[in-house]
């Protein structure tokens, strides 16, 4: 298989230290998804319904960061609501990225079940297997490990490999090619191999997908040395996210939320690749900063309409890059309002917002006028019946009434 991997390139040339107790704000309070055929609800980026069934500012650094720390760029991520667009769902945005890259740089391929002629579980790669070939769009068996192993493999001689995850859940079967090939070849081998792979796929709380497919692995990966992780949240930055992973020299892998997928915006006509290390300022505020990501995003700024209703003025950080943490725009959020609020749909007992959390006590601690707050999912499996899912998870009436209670 290595070989027609060559053949191909050639041919192709927490825990939070305050003691906040969110089982007081829980709430009282559809058919299942399939794995292969979804049906969501579009929503905007702006969180309104609908009813249907720039500046480039540079990809990776050449080097891996090793600590918690990201330095931000001069410029920001360009505006796209003065420029001509196209309106996009997330999945048709990370597609677009994915064959723009495919088109720019023949050593990308992509492997993964059904990624090839059924284009991917959420169409993802739907349409690239008839356009590039089963070479650069390689279907493969039911064997995450098999398969991962085999695209670490192909990203040693030089390709560019993206693989699919059918569900994040799924790629634990594969946890010993990412951990030990993946993220550390290129230190093993003294700088000889690079390994150029994005590892992608969606993961995340659905609707009543049951324990084994509600997983949220990103603190199972964290603490993999000489792995990046970001996690898309809207069609925007999905692409640009997408599009600087493909062009990395190290692992990155790409959480997509599942129920995200559906999720529409306008994106700029014109090419663009977002910094794999910068967080995103959603909404400036002065009270009180809230850091989030994925699905969590849209809690927090459904929460934000009632907080502004009631006189709070939250600032909203859409962290994106979840190793490393952007802490120059996080630290200087806080430094500004003084209190943070961490809401993620990650499990609590060691986290994502547990090593944020501890990243801000250690750099930030003095500008700190209250305790950190982390509103986390709770630690048991998800459960299938609806009702007890949503109980599970951070609801926006809990951020409300924690920033109620940090800021009184």
């Amino acid at each position: 298989m290595a070989s027609i991997f060559q053949t191909v390139g050639a041919v192709t040339s927490l825990s939070s230290n305050a003691s906040f107790d969110t089982k007081k704000f829980h709430l009282s309070s559809r058919k299942s998804l399939s794995e292969r055929k979804a049906s969501f609800l579009v929503v905007r980026s702006d969180a309104a319904k609908m009813n249907t069934g720039l500046n480039k500012i540079g990809g990776r650094a050449d080097q891996l960061v090793t600590n918690a720390v990201a330095t931000k760029p001069d410029t920001s991520a360009a505006s796209t609501a003065s420029k001509p667009g196209h309106e996009l769902l997330l999945f048709e945005a990370l597609r677009e990225g994915l064959e723009e890259e495919m088109e720019r740089d023949p050593h990308v391929c992509i492997m993964g079940e059904d990624v090839g002629h059924y284009g991917g579980s959420y169409k993802v790669s739907k349409g690239l297997a008839p356009k590039y070939g089963d070479l650069r769009v390689l279907d493969t068996p039911i064997a995450e490990n098999a398969f991962t192993g085999m695209g670490i493999g192909a990203a040693m001689t030089g390709l560019r490999p993206v693989i699919e995850g059918m569900n994040m859940g799924f790629l634990l079967l594969a946890f010993n090619q990412i951990s030990n090939n993946c993220g550390m070849l290129h230190y093993t081998s003294g700088g000889q191999f690079k390994i150029p792979v994005v590892i992608r796929g969606p993961g995340g709380v659905g609707r009543q997908l049951g324990a084994e497919h509600s997983q949220r692995l990103e603190s199972y990966f964290q603490s993999i040395p000489g792995i990046q992780m970001v996690a898309c949240s809207t069609p925007y930055n999905a692409k640009g996210l997408m599009k600087a992973a493909i062009r990395s020299d190290n692992p990155v892998i790409l959480f997509e939320h599942v129920l995200l997928y559906n999720l529409k915006e306008t994106i700029p006509d014109e090419e663009y690749v977002l910094n794999l290390e910068e967080a995103e300022m959603v909404r400036p505020g002065e009270h009180v900063t809230i850091l989030t990501y994925s699905r969590m995003r849209y809690h927090v700024m459904q929460a934000a309409k009632t907080l502004v209703n009631k006189g709070f003025d939250p600032e909203v950080i859409d962290i994106r890059s979840l190793k490393p943490f952007d802490l120059h725009t996080i630290g200087n959020s806080i430094k500004k309002t003084h209190r943070v609020i961490i809401v993620e749909e990650c499990m609590r007992t060691g986290g994502i917002g547990a090593s944020l959390t501890a990243a801000i006590n250690e750099n930030f601690q003095d500008y700190l006028d209250a305790p950190i707050v982390c509103l986390s999912s709770q630690d048991v499996p998800t459960p299938y019946a609806g009702t007890l899912e949503e109980w599970t998870v951070v609801q926006p009436p809990q951020i409300v009434a924690a920033v109620e209670q940090l800021c009184r």
